[in-house]
C-alpha cells in the first residue's frame, strides 16, 4: 500500500520531503508558526512518514493540490495524537477541509495506539472550530500552547 487515503472528492498523498524542503526549508528559512523541531525532522528524514510530514490535499478528479493535513507527531504514550489542516484559500468553504480531516482522523483511529484526537485552534476561530465539530470533536479546553499562545482545544475519543 503506497499510503494515500481517498474520500468522495478528495485524494490524501503522502507528502513528499522535497515538496515540504521547498516549501518549509528554503533559504529565507521557515515561514511563521514552523517549528524549528520540526524543520530540524524534516532534514534529517529519509522518507515519507504520515505521522511526522502528513498529506497533501488533491482534488480526486484534476489531481490539483489544495492544502494538507498533518498530525503534530506519532502518537504519544498517553494515545493522543494531534491534527492540524489547510485549505487553499480558494478551495475554502466547500467543505474540503472537513473531508480531509475527517480522513485524517479515521487513519489514526485505524493505529491501536490512538485513544485520542484532539486538535488546537485560535481562539474565535469559527470556520476551524465548525471544521472540528462536523469531524465529531468536543471543545475540552483553553490551553496555552509554548509556540501558538491561547488555543482552543478540541478532542475526539475512540470511538466504543
Amino acid at each position: 500500500m503506497d499510503g494515500t487515503l481517498r474520500t468522495a472528492r478528495l485524494t490524501l498523498v503522502p507528502a513528499t520531503l522535497e515538496e515540504l524542503r521547498v516549501k518549509f526549508d528554503g533559504p529565507e528559512g521557515p515561514p511563521p508558526g514552523v517549528s524549528p523541531k520540526w524543520i530540524e525532522k524534516l532534514r534529517a528524514a529519509r522518507g515519507p512518514d504520515p505521522w511526522e510530514f502528513g498529506y497533501t490535499v488533491l482534488l480526486a478528479e484534476s489531481r490539483q493540490a489544495i492544502g494538507g493535513v498533518s498530525f503534530k507527531g506519532p502518537p504519544g504514550h498517553d494515545g493522543v495524537v494531534e491534527v492540524a489542516y489547510g485549505i487553499d484559500e480558494a478551495f475554502q468553504q466547500c467543505g474540503f477541509a472537513t473531508e480531509a480531516a475527517g480522513a485524517l482522523v479515521t487513519f489514526a483511529f485505524a493505529d491501536p495506539r490512538v485513544r485520542i484526537v484532539c486538535a488546537h485552534t485560535a481562539p474565535g476561530a469559527a470556520a476551524s472550530s465548525r471544521v472540528l465539530e462536523k469531524c465529531g470533536f468536543t471543545r475540552v479546553a483553553d490551553v496555552l500552547d509554548p509556540e501558538d499562545g491561547l488555543v482552543w482545544r478540541f478532542e475526539r475519543a475512540r470511538p466504543r
